[in-house]
């Protein structure tokens, strides 16, 4: 009873104490928020006929769809095109703010329902990728995903390094950012734009109110135990999050092996066949053709990838097992990338993937790009070396011809 005790005790401590996965977490915010810029920046000129008034699925298809369904988009709060451009503006900046890691509270928030409106908007549009996406937008609101990696670590660790020097930094820029968008949130509920969107409108009031009390609780609180307590609270949620994020991960992948197991295709190890020979789902023939040649590589990949998906939940109790066969899943997500013409479902699946990554690695990976970004500055601030060459053995760059 003692045993059990202790280790419920170091389990709630465990999870109060820290927001844990702060790389895992860092890594997918970069990964979903990257997939859906690209995403959003490829098919920039083809947006009107995709979600905006162009598209097939008429702005009162689309109405009709969301009343019946709850379903949460805000390019139906108004009508017309200078709205739809702004929602689509704003979902670009939002991914990108993201993921640079500026203010994630709010730009996680911003990021959400960028992507939950443009989807929403036109059910239809998508390869797979785009319901992972649409899941991970809303779990990783509730996480601290700003942790590393970010210009918000960046500024925090600023402020610490002012607050040791005895220097007040005031932050102005986080309560405008909010009240501005609490504003714009109070006159569209007033308005009744939000109404039969069951959850989203009142997860962004919770969100902006969470956001102001614990801005109160730091500049008014005669203690610091209110502000403790809502950090425990944040770590909570935090760690909450990550392990519904991890259930999620694991959940796609058993029930994609276990659909795949019950098709007569997979069972007689030919169903990576039929694929490569669509014209869809062949940007490169003569790569798909010779891929398809071996009826041997045919029936191993496709049993491999039964085998993988099936065991890959399982495979979370031995470190050493699953990081061999993460590293087979997001290497048969870049093939299906580039043979299948799928990018952007392989990136979401990829960054999905990421919050399994061991913590050493993920921290190797961050050194190296920091000694890279060094490298780069210090060469960009190194004076250009002179020439000592006479001009005619310099050429024709001395005497004014473009290099």
């Amino acid at each position: 009873m003692n045993r059990l005790t202790l280790a419920v005790s170091r389990g709630i401590a465990k999870v109060t104490e820290a927001a844990l996965g702060p790389y895992q977490s860092a890594v997918i915010r970069i990964g979903f928020s990257l997939t859906w810029l690209l995403f959003l920046l490829r098919e920039f000129p083809h947006r009107h006929e995709l979600y905006g008034p162009d598209g097939p699925w008429s702005w009162n298809l689309a109405q009709q769809l969301a009343s019946d369904n709850g379903a949460f988009t805000a390019l139906l709060w108004f009508r017309g095109n200078l709205w739809f451009e702004t929602c689509y503006a704003l979902a670009v900046l939002a991914s990108l703010l993201f993921a640079l890691g500026w203010r994630t509270r709010t730009t996680s928030v911003l990021f959400m329902v960028g992507v939950l409106s443009l989807q929403n908007r036109s059910v239809f549009v998508g390869d797979g990728g785009d319901n992972v996406l649409h899941l991970m937008s809303l779990y990783l609101v509730f996480t601290r995903c700003g942790q590393v990696w970010s210009l918000d670590a960046r500024r925090a660790e600023r402020t610490r390094e002012a607050h040791a020097r005895g220097e007040r930094v005031p932050d102005r820029a986080g309560p405008v950012l909010w009240g501005v968008l609490g504003l714009f949130l109070a006159v569209v509920t007033a308005a009744g734009r939000t109404q039969g969107e069951a959850f989203v409108p009142v997860l962004l009031w919770t969100v902006w109110l969470g956001l102001a009390l614990w801005w109160a609780a730091g500049r008014w609180a005669r203690s610091a135990q209110p502000r403790m307590l809502l950090d425990v609270v944040a770590r909570v949620v935090h760690n909450g999050a990550l392990l519904v994020i991890m259930a999620e991960a694991c959940l796609i992948y058993a029930t994609a092996g276990w659909y795949k197991i019950q098709g007569s295709r997979w069972q007689d190890g030919t169903a990576v066949y039929y694929p490569l020979h669509l014209d869809y789902f062949s940007p490169w023939p003569a790569l798909a053709g010779l891929l398809a040649a071996s009826g041997t590589l045919v029936m191993l990949v496709t049993y491999g990838t039964v085998m993988a998906q099936v065991a890959f939940p399982f495979t979370l109790f031995n470190r050493r097992v699953k990081n061999v066969l993460l590293a087979v899943m997001m290497t048969e997500h870049a093939v299906i990338a580039v043979v299948l013409g799928l990018p952007f479902f392989s990136l979401a699946m990829i960054a999905a993937d990421a919050v399994f990554l061991p913590t050493p690695f993920l921290r190797r990976l961050g050194g190296l790009a920091a000694r890279a970004r060094t490298r780069l500055r210090r060469d960009g601030d190194r004076p250009p070396a002179k020439d000592s060459r006479s001009p005619e053995e310099a050429g024709p760059a001395h005497v004014g011809f473009p290099a």
